[in-house]
Parts: structure tokens; C-alpha cells; sequence
């Protein structure tokens, strides 16, 4: 019995130091100093990346909710051990160390299994991204938990499509669900290390290097992680699956874009017979039209194409091989442009889109509640929608309320948001109702639509719309009351501005 005593012992110690080793390794390298005092990233700052969704101005939640997260961490764990459901997705780092996040630390991602299901759904984290030191260094000082893991939680709780509640999502909840944070910046693009360039070269680019981006200490291995993460889901029944859905929001969004193929691709050199199939959420923009400096990359004033030029460098990015071979070297930057890269695409992809994104005003320095606003602005905005609707006409599966707004699908409300009748999930399920029937050789049910755009003019013409906020007093206004704080003549712009709740009605055709 004594042996047996000191055997149990020894285990128990050998337990402990095992644990202790992975939680030091799950921290990976110790984080780099970083340097630069930006204001925040060019473009577009950071969306809600949190999954919690809230303001998507600024960051997301990054303090409280992960104070809150940390301080639930005892109690999930001491759920599962009691043998209780938890809802709680779990963080799992990559087994393949060499895959990291940014500054060196572990990737990896979360995990809510449910038992028994053959459907998986993949969500890809947005964020925007860093083209070169000064931004990069910026990055990691103000938002470090989208270049780190050091600071993640060990359980995240799905919102929206990423809830394991029925009530929240009536037909994804008893899926798989993984959340792949994003710690690459480089939009699901990256591969590892730029190539140095040959000798002969090195002389007569060291200044433009030194400039630019290679000089950076950053790593980019945004579409490595998600290879990384099917492989660690094979244990996990990723083979046996019957549909894998790829999506993301924002700059997630555009990384589903760029990387739903060679998902596709890998699953079936595993022999999985799944169909992988896309979901777009606010990862469709379009061009800018603003004229930058010249001096790019030198000032912060980097239109998200030339951001995305000089990146590609950087981040030894990759786009999808049929998109590439359309474009010379150079310019396979325009594959991460939606309305380029979709007909190029052979996996089904449903593409969701406020027809006024939030994110594509930012590009033109237009900030809905901020700041006055010019007729030629309005006149933008008014334009945009008309673009991103033209933009979407041959896409197969798309929800595009008339609306001011960024991101859908992780929104706890996200079931109130309607075209024409159809809530975004009732969408969702014609789409993958119609898939079905066409693997099975049937014809698709009529009267369950899943082409749905709005068909009025004006932003916020749908009542469905998420409500405007005016970020100075963060009180709820109409788009009437938006405008006329903003500083704009509404009878100019031929709109009564004593109107009343009739007069708002006949003006706006009802877009739900």
C-alpha cells in the first residue's frame, strides 16, 4: 500500500508539471515592447471583435467582458467537471507551435462540440489589419489582443449565429461551433515570413525596405491558423462532417472570401465529404474613392488598397488561385474585393451587407453621428447604396437591408433584422434548404426566398434597421434628427424637416 501511496504521488506531481508546462507554452514567447503612437488603424479601426457585439465604433469590448470572461473561467470548469452542459466555448491551442499569432505567441481557438452533430461552423474573427511597422507597432500598443493571445480567456459565449441557444439560433445552435480569434492582421491572408529579396535586388530596394514593411519583427499567418485548426479538428469529427460553413464578419468576412476554396480543398484531401459552403458578413466592400498621398506608406493616410498592396508584401499573403491567375503580378490586391474575387469561386457562398457599411463610410472619412456632414458626403452616401446593391446582382444568396450599420450575424438581435418579410436566419435556412435539395437531386422549395435586397433608396429606410446612435450624446435619433445634428439643410436636399411620422413614411418606401 505505501508503494501504491508513493506511485499515486508521483503521478499526481507528473500531472501538475504537465500542466503547468502547457499552460507556459500556451503563452508562447514573451511579447515584444511595442513602440508608435497612433491614433488607431488607417481605414478602418478595429469592428466589434469581441463576441459580445456592441458599438462598432472603436475597439469592442476588450476590458470588462474579458474581466468577465476570466471570472466565469472557475465556474465553467467547475461545471464541466460536475458533468453539467456549459454553453461556453473553450479555447484550445495549435499543436503545431511553429503557427503563431503575431508577435510569436500560440494561436489557436474555441470550441463548443456538440455531440453527435455533423455540421461545423467556422467563424473567422475581423479586425482590419497592419501593413507595416509604424502601424503594426500601433496595433499591438492599443488593440494587443488582435496581434496576442496572451490575454485571452479560456471560455468565450457565442452571440447570434455562434449561440448554442435555440431561442438565439434557431438552426445553428446544435452545430459544432469554432471562433478562430484573429491575431494575423493581415486578413486571413498570410503565409509567414516576405521572401528576402535575391542579392542582386537587396542594394537598389534597402530603402524602400527600410520604409515600407520587411523590416518589421511581426510574423502573418493568418490563412496558416485556419489550416492549423481543421487539422486539430480532425479528432473532433471534422471528417464525418456533412456541412462545413466557413464565415466571418468584417475583415473575417473578406478572409472567408479569400480562404473558402482552399478549405475545401484541404477537407477533401482528408477524405471528408462535407460541403463547404461561405457566409459573408460585412467582408464585401468596395474600392475608394478618396485621392490619398502620394507618399504611401510613409503617412498614415493609406487608402485600404494600397494598405492591402504594400500588405500582401508583408504578410507573404495569398489569394485564391483562379482570382490570381485574372491579374498580373501586383495587382492581386483587387482579389480582396468581393464583387472581383465571387464569380471566381466555386463553393456556395451567402453574402450578408448593410447597403450603407459603416466601415466603407470610415474609408471616406464620413462618420455618421461625429461630425457635420457636407451635401457631397450625403450625396456619397446615397451613392454607396445604389453601388454595394449593383455590386451584389449576381450573387446567388444575399441579405442587404438599406441600412447604416456594420456586422449582423454575432448580434444577439440578429433574428429582428428583416428584407421583405424574411428575418437574416429564415434566409439562411432557404439558402441551405435549396443546397440540400440540389445535393439529393430535388427541386428546391418554392416561396422560402434567400436573394433578398432592399429595394428603397434611402438609409434606414427598412424599420427593421439597427437603431442610430448619435456618438456625442449616444441617444437614439431618426435619420431625420441624425441629419439635421450633422449639420445638413434638409430642404435643400428637398426633405421637410417639421415632418411627421406620414410625411417620413410617404418620403421612404418600406424596405422590410
Amino acid at each position: 500500500m505505501k508503494i501504491l501511496g508513493k506511485v499515486a504521488f508521483l503521478l499526481l506531481l507528473g500531472g501538475i508539471w504537465c500542466q503547468n508546462n502547457r499552460n507556459a507554452k500556451a503563452t508562447g514567447k514573451s511579447t515584444k515592447k511595442s513602440a508608435g503612437n497612433q491614433g488607431g488603424d488607417v481605414g478602418q479601426p478595429a469592428p466589434v471583435a469581441d463576441l459580445t457585439p456592441g458599438s462598432t465604433r472603436g475597439t469592442g469590448g476588450t476590458g470588462s467582458s474579458r474581466e468577465a470572461a476570466e471570472a466565469g473561467q472557475e465556474g465553467a470548469a467547475g461545471a464541466q467537471e460536475a458533468g453539467e452542459q456549459t454553453d461556453d466555448m473553450r479555447l484550445h491551442f495549435l499543436k503545431n507551435t511553429q503557427v503563431t499569432c503575431n508577435d510569436g505567441t500560440a494561436a489557436g481557438f474555441y470550441l463548443k462540440e456538440f455531440r453527435g452533430s455533423r455540421r461545423w461552423l467556422l467563424f473567422l474573427e475581423g479586425g482590419w489589419c497592419c501593413h507595416s511597422k509604424e502601424t503594426c507597432d500601433s496595433r499591438y500598443q492599443n488593440i494587443p489582443r488582435l496581434m496576442s493571445s496572451s490575454g485571452w480567456p479560456q471560455t468565450k459565449r457565442g452571440t447570434g449565429i455562434l449561440s448554442s441557444q435555440a431561442e438565439e439560433n434557431p438552426h445553428w445552435h446544435n452545430a459544432n461551433i469554432v471562433f478562430i480569434p484573429y491575431c494575423s492582421s493581415d486578413v486571413w491572408s498570410g503565409t509567414g515570413p516576405a521572401p528576402t529579396p535575391p542579392p542582386r535586388l537587396r542594394q537598389g530596394r534597402e530603402k524602400e525596405r527600410d520604409r515600407n514593411t520587411n523590416t518589421t519583427e511581426y510574423t502573418f499567418m493568418g490563412t496558416l491558423i485556419i489550416r492549423e485548426v481543421i487539422k486539430d479538428l480532425i479528432p473532433k469529427g471534422i471528417k464525418q462532417a456533412k456541412v462545413v460553413m466557413l464565415s466571418g464578419t468584417s475583415a473575417g468576412g473578406t478572409g472567408v472570401l479569400l480562404n473558402i476554396e482552399r478549405v475545401a480543398s484541404q477537407l477533401e484531401q482528408l477524405g471528408a465529404e462535407a460541403q463547404v459552403r461561405g457566409l459573408v458578413d460585412s467582408g464585401w466592400f468596395l474600392e475608394s474613392k478618396q485621392q490619398r498621398s502620394p507618399n504611401c506608406p510613409e503617412t498614415i493616410s493609406c487608402s485600404p488598397e494600397d494598405a492591402i498592396k504594400i500588405g500582401l508584401r508583408l504578410w507573404n499573403g495569398v489569394v485564391p488561385d483562379r482570382c490570381r491567375q485574372l491579374y498580373k503580378r501586383g495587382e492581386e490586391w483587387q482579389c480582396f474585393f468581393g464583387h472581383k474575387l465571387y464569380s471566381t469561386l466555386t463553393s456556395p457562398l451567402f453574402v450578408v451587407q448593410w447597403l450603407f457599411d459603416e466601415e466603407q463610410l470610415r474609408v471616406e472619412n464620413i462618420y455618421m453621428g461625429g461630425q457635420s456632414l457636407s451635401e457631397e458626403q450625403w450625396q456619397y452616401i446615397q451613392n454607396l447604396g445604389r453601388e454595394i446593391k449593383n455590386s451584389l446582382t449576381d450573387v446567388t444568396a444575399v441579405f442587404a437591408p438599406s441600412c447604416l450599420s456594420h456586422t449582423a450575424i454575432t448580434r444577439s438581435n440578429w433574428m429582428s433584422f428583416q428584407v421583405k418579410g424574411t428575418s437574416l436566419p429564415r434566409a439562411l435556412q432557404c439558402w441551405d434548404r435549396s443546397l440540400e435539395a440540389t445535393r439529393n437531386n430535388r427541386t428546391p422549395a418554392k416561396g422560402c426566398p434567400f436573394h433578398l435586397v432592399d429595394t428603397c433608396q434611402w438609409p434606414q429606410c427598412n424599420p427593421t434597421c439597427p437603431a442610430l446612435v448619435d456618438q456625442a450624446t449616444q441617444q437614439e435619433l431618426t435619420l431625420l434628427q441624425m441629419l439635421v445634428a450633422m449639420g445638413l439643410d434638409l430642404q435643400k436636399l428637398g426633405l421637410d424637416p417639421q415632418g411627421d411620422a406620414d410625411s417620413l413614411a410617404s418620403m421612404v418606401s418600406n424596405g422590410g
